[in-house]
């Protein structure tokens, strides 16, 4: 039974990490309709800016977040403007091939900038644990988790209680008819974009205490993090979040009692007997209108 709750405990815990990744993620595709295969990338740069700041100043990895969710959202808003926003009109799969572009080009220079090796940010408070009964519990994990609740309701309270909120939701429902109703689409598509990626900033503070840093670090996450955000619905923020919790736990379950170089394949085949049922997700509704 003990090993049982560890493992409840640590998929728990675990789907706190994806969730504000995959928020990130569902905000982004939910208003502006793009698929960003950069995201990976620009959680690396998050991770690397964290990695910099803390071994140069001795700052710790959560005081970080700020700076570096600063400088994600210049970067967002810079992408948004200058690579999706004069494709907008343009096929999918043209969007699609400039994100791969940019996350491309921004691997490959982390590559030439930092090298092959693998970095870690020394922190005390958050890589340690602590005994709650039987159960073990590290401590940034817990930090990370509280932090990803806190990040699904503030957003969705900007999102069902503000006026730029509602602006995002209209967008999300047709582009077409809120432009209409005076919602100015390019302006807002910058906003969302460099909201979206000022999540990915926060996540790594929080991230850098427990993972490694390296290169190619963003891609397992965002490649998780996609399955969420399909699993969940696309554009659902709830969806988001119960997914990154059921994500969490299989993966845990599985690691342990399948393997961990097996655990993806058990949620890849629960993701996609889960489509064949409802191929729109557990809590999507269907794509809006243009």
């Amino acid at each position: 039974m003990s090993i049982f709750l560890q493992l409840l405990v640590n998929g728990v815990l675990l789907g706190g990490a994806y969730a504000i990744i995959s928020i990130s993620l569902t905000l982004i595709f939910g208003v502006v309709r793009v698929v960003n295969f950069a995201h990976g990338e620009l959680l690396m740069i998050g991770l690397y800016a964290t990695w910099l700041i803390t071994s140069h100043t001795g700052l710790h990895p959560y005081a970080t977040v700020i700076p570096v969710a600063l400088l994600l959202l210049v970067i967002g808003a810079a992408m948004q403007r200058f690579v999706i926003q004069p494709l907008l009109s343009a096929e999918p799969h043209i969007q699609i091939f400039a994100t791969v572009g940019v996350s491309t080009a921004l691997l490959n220079l982390a590559l030439m900038v930092f090298g092959a090796d693998v970095r870690s940010v020394q922190a005390s408070f958050g890589a340690d644990a602590f005994q709650l009964g039987p159960i073990s519990i590290v401590t940034g994990q817990l930090v990370t988790f509280v932090v990803a609740l806190v990040v699904a309701l503030g957003v969705y309270l900007f999102l069902q209680h503000t006026f730029t909120g509602r602006g995002f939701r209209a967008l999300a429902q047709n582009r077409s008819a809120a432009a209409l109703m005076g919602v100015n689409v390019k302006r807002a598509y910058i906003l969302v974009f460099a909201l979206g990626t000022a999540l990915l900033g926060l996540a790594s503070g929080l991230l850098a205490v427990q993972y490694p840093v390296f290169p190619t670090v963003g891609q397992y996450f965002v490649l998780t993090a996609f399955v969420i955000v399909v699993l969940g619905g696309l554009g659902s923020l709830p969806g988001a979040v119960v997914g990154s919790l059921f994500i969490g736990l299989i993966d845990s379950f599985a690691g342990f009692y399948v393997g961990s170089d097996l655990k993806e394949v058990v949620y890849f085949v629960i993701f996609l007997v889960i489509l064949t049922v409802r191929p729109t997700g557990l809590f999507g509704l269907g794509r809006g209108s243009e």
